[in-house]
């Protein structure tokens, strides 16, 4: 017999399918609200086998079977180092102005900036992320260009000849570009050799360069490198954290735009 709790969730599930059948993918906390419950019984609600739905950059949507690994590994980074991220991001987005074109790219730590972006800015945003594109297609006087191609669940992107040769054709003031290490020596890196192509490409085509990564990824090194520290304008960061990281990276001449700690 099925108990009381068990039928609950089965009319939450419903009742969300419902909800994304007409408005699309729907912020985790908006969802939860909408159905009467915490982030947290939602969460667990959509961890429970044989969901038809998935997480991705802090939205529910429904599930596919890539897209389901994806989201497991986007949702694991989001909550490693969640509150610096954020503080990272959201000073980074005090940098985009009225009118830009910018490239923000993948990972955990960009979608809280383009959460930041003012709703009154008229942008152009690039990028190659599901979970940026989600965002950025809700934001009104906003020009989306996705650069498509083969997917890679891994990191929830996109990737192709085609979409990198649109890249190099276009000129964009900032390129908001993500990172799993910044070393001083070693340069900055990420965990995922399909990325590298597509950041080099935005770092080449931007006026400006801007690196946004949390303070726990400094002095870090990842498989896959990129770019030396001096390609970059600038490179923002949450409250500093190991004193012999950041020492040898300002050392190397590398300035730090530290965000100030949220209260």
């Amino acid at each position: 017999m099925r108990g009381l709790g068990e039928a609950r969730r089965d009319d939450r599930m419903a009742r969300l399918r419902e909800m994304l059948r007409q408005s699309g993918p729907t912020r985790l906390g908006d969802a939860a609200h909408a159905l009467g419950v915490s982030s947290m019984t939602l969460r667990r609600d959509l961890a429970g086998a044989g969901q038809p739905f998935t997480l991705l950059g802090g939205h529910v949507l429904p599930a596919g079977g890539a897209l389901r690994r994806s989201a497991y590994l986007l949702e694991r980074e989001q909550d490693s180092h969640a509150a610096a991220k954020r503080e990272a991001a959201r000073h980074a987005a005090r940098l985009v102005e009225d009118g830009d074109t910018i490239f923000v790219d993948c990972g955990s730590t960009l979608p809280h900036l383009v959460e930041a972006l003012p709703s009154h800015l008229s942008l152009t945003i690039l990028c190659y992320a599901l979970n940026i594109a989600v965002l950025a297609s809700r934001r009104p006087g906003t020009q989306l260009v996705l650069l498509g191609g083969l997917y890679h669940p891994a990191s929830a992107t996109f990737a192709s000849d085609e979409g990198l040769n649109g890249l190099r054709r276009l000129r964009i003031n900032k390129a908001f570009i993500s990172a799993g290490g910044v070393h001083a020596s070693r340069g900055v890196t990420c965990a995922h050799f399909n990325e590298v192509p597509v950041k080099q490409a935005a770092i080449a085509a931007a006026a400006q360069s801007i690196l946004v990564v949390d303070a726990s990824k400094l002095g870090k090194l990842k498989p896959a490198f990129f770019a030396p520290i001096a390609a970059f304008d600038h490179v923002v960061t949450s409250g500093l954290g190991r004193a012999e990281a950041t020492g040898s990276l300002m050392r190397a001449g590398l300035r730090l735009d530290v965000a100030p700690s949220s209260p």
